[in-house]
């Protein structure tokens, strides 16, 4: 019974079972009461045969009272034979039901008794002489076919009865086959087709996403169980589903926000890359910008003292006054907060300290506060991460451009210093040396002649002095006006082809931005200086420049047909060979003097551009101290700043 009440499969199956059986047992049934009503019909013959045999027995005897002979005497004998003979037929006897007290047998019994103790006498007597008693004989033939009649109502009642009955189980068994079907199919009505598509309903506002509607299936059987399932899982899709929008609004929102951080980051990337030595002033704006979107705040900028072991606060958004340090007080980036937020004020803040290094290079660290019932996620960590590289990347670069540029500008000077002291200086000794001997003469009263002499050597040397001067302030005057080294380059060669006389080949194939301006104005001077003892010394009549790049090298060179050199040694009183030697070695190459084959001299500088390495390039750490990786960074409660 709790089979049936668990399990629809299980009531389907009895339904089945019980409209077989039902079928299987009026079958049997149909077939009993049709097998047990087998002869009836037979025996009803039979005993309605019995009734016409009684009036031929009688008639037979008659004729043979009329007539007695032989003949009538065996026919009477043969009727009353047959009667005997039908009267216990089979066909008969099996037709009578197996109980011995029904109605059939009792009358069956009568009629015999009344056969062999009334009829039977009768007729035996009479042929056997003893006389025929007309009325007694009527009245016993009445009797006897009174009881056949009977026999044969009772035969007829009795097979009316099995067809009745017959008729009553096949009704009766129609009737429970139509109970259970009903039954079976009002449960698979309300127990399958409603479940099933409640189901497919559930199936299809799912697929819409519709994970609210519910089944509410209600009992113990498998689809009931199936509907409670499918309630649950819509109940946890639901949830799940709602937690997911939940997740990607946020991660959306987080995106953007992400986006809009590094758009600051970019844009702020032009002025804190382009704004000289003024890290304050741009870098505040994109500072204030993200603590906005990323909910931050306040953040403050720290940078190592190289030549000292200190830190040197050197930026803090919301800051209430300007800070000790400031170099520009018309500079208000700092200062720019309606109402400015101290660090004292964020007790239940969390200090998240970020290094601000290049590589093994500790230049500093990032301070960055939040409140504590905040704890930043991993993009705005990785933002923060991504700020203090780029904070690094424009302290590297500015603190390596001011070396670069006190390194410039200290090679210039040295060149200078070593141009006037060869050139300008050594003229200037000379006359000096002139001036004392001409004073020696005018004292010693010499000749005017020897006196003259003296005179045309300063005139010349004054000469040479001022010539030397000139060229010195054009060299120091030179600057690249144009877009470039090749359109100085096309200027010069056009200045110095005005100067020879002569159209100067040049020949420039080098890729954009490979040399920085220093570079570009070395190469310059060593090619005007070159150009330059191409006029004074070489009477040639053709020159050409040719600069090119290959296996990563700048290749410089200026030929001309001239007389070329008889060794590779500055001559008397020229001292361009050694500052363009000096330039080389400044460059980082090497620079060659030669005769050609064909006649004339060529001169070749080879160096190695340096321009784009300064990101790349690593420094060594200051003594004791190690710049921590990207990946070391914690989040620090107030109070307790130090770097894990």
């Amino acid at each position: 019974m709790k089979l049936l009440q668990r399990s629809l499969v299980a009531r389907i199956i009895a339904s089945l079972l019980a409209i077989s059986a039902m079928a299987l047992v009026s079958i049997v049934v149909t077939m009993t009461v049709a097998n047990d009503s087998r002869g009836d019909a037979g025996a009803i013959n039979v005993a309605g045969s019995l009734r016409m045999n009684t009036y031929q027995i009688v008639a037979a005897l008659q004729r043979y009272e009329q007539q007695p002979t032989v003949a009538q005497r065996s026919r009477v004998e043969e009727l009353m034979e047959q009667f005997e003979s039908r009267l216990a037929s089979p066909a008969l006897t099996r037709a009578l039901p197996g109980a011995e007290d029904h109605s059939l047998h009792e009358q069956y019994r009568m009629l015999q008794g009344r056969w062999e103790e009334a009829l039977a006498p009768q007729v035996t007597r009479a042929i056997d002489g003893g006389g025929l008693e007309v009325e007694a004989l009527r009245q016993t033939l009445d009797g006897l076919v009174g009881d056949i009649d009977a026999m044969v109502t009772l035969l007829e009642q009795n097979s009316e009865s099995k067809i009745q009955l017959l008729s009553a189980l096949q009704i009766l068994f129609l009737a429970l086959t139509a109970v259970v079907v009903a039954i079976a199919l009002y449960d698979i009505r309300h127990n399958l087709v409603g479940p099933l598509r409640q189901l497919v309903v559930l199936a299809r506002e799912a697929a819409q996403r519709n994970f609210g509607y519910r089944t509410h299936l209600t009992g113990n059987d498998e689809l009931a169980l199936l509907g409670r399932t499918f309630d649950g899982m819509a109940e946890e899709l639901a949830a799940s589903y709602a937690e997911l929008e939940e997740r990607a609004s946020r991660k959306k929102v987080e995106l953007e926000r992400s986006n809009r951080a590094m758009q600051v980051m970019h844009d702020g990337s032009r002025a804190l890359y382009g704004g000289g030595n003024d890290l304050c002033a741009s870098a505040a704006p994109m500072l204030r910008e993200l603590e906005q979107l990323l909910e931050v705040g306040p953040i403050r900028l720290s940078l190592n003292d190289p030549y000292d072991d200190r830190q040197i606060p050197i930026l803090a958004t919301h800051s209430p006054r300007r800070p000790e340090y400031c170099r520009d007080h018309d500079c208000h980036a700092c200062l720019l907060d309606a109402q400015p937020l101290r660090l004292e004020q964020t007790e239940q803040g969390e200090c998240l300290l970020l290094p601000v290094s290049v590589g093994e290079l500790m230049l500093g660290t990032l301070e960055v506060w939040h409140p504590r019932r905040q704890p930043l996620s991993d993009s705005v960590r990785r933002l923060l991460n991504a700020l203090a590289d780029q904070l690094a990347t424009a302290v590297y670069l500015q603190r390596r451009i001011e070396e670069q540029q006190q390194v410039t500008l200290m090679n210039e000077r040295a060149i200078i210093a070593r141009e006037l002291h060869d050139s300008l200086a050594q003229s200037l000794s000379y006359l000096k040396m002139q001036v004392a001997r001409l004073e020696r003469m005018q004292q010693k009263e010499a000749p005017r002649e020897s006196q003259a002499a003296v005179f045309d050597e300063l005139r010349t040397g004054l000469d040479s002095a001022y010539r030397q001067l000139r060229e010195l302030l054009t060299t120091f005057r030179l600057k690249l006006e144009g877009p470039g080294l090749a359109s100085a380059l096309r200027q010069t060669t056009r200045e110095f082809s005005d100067r020879l006389g002569f159209p100067v080949a040049l020949d420039v194939d080098v890729p954009p931005h490979l040399l920085n301006p220093n570079e570009e104005i070395h190469v310059l001077q060593v090619v005007r200086e070159a150009l330059a003892n191409v006029l004074k010394h070489a009477n040639a009549h053709w020159a050409a420049v040719t600069i090119g790049f290959q296996a990563a090298q700048l290749h410089v060179a200026i030929e001309d047909d001239g007389v070329g050199l008889a060794d590779d040694s500055s001559p008397p009183m020229h001292y361009g060979l050694v500052i363009m030697r000096d330039r080389a070695d400044t460059l980082g190459g090497q620079m060659t003097l030669g005769n050609r084959p064909g006649g004339g001299t060529r001169v070749e500088l080879i160096f190695t551009p340096q321009t784009a390495r300064l990101i790349h390039q690593q420094v060594a750490p200051s003594p004791g101290g190690v710049a921590p990786a990207a990946d070391e960074v914690a989040d620090i409660p107030h109070g307790n700043r130090t770097p894990g």
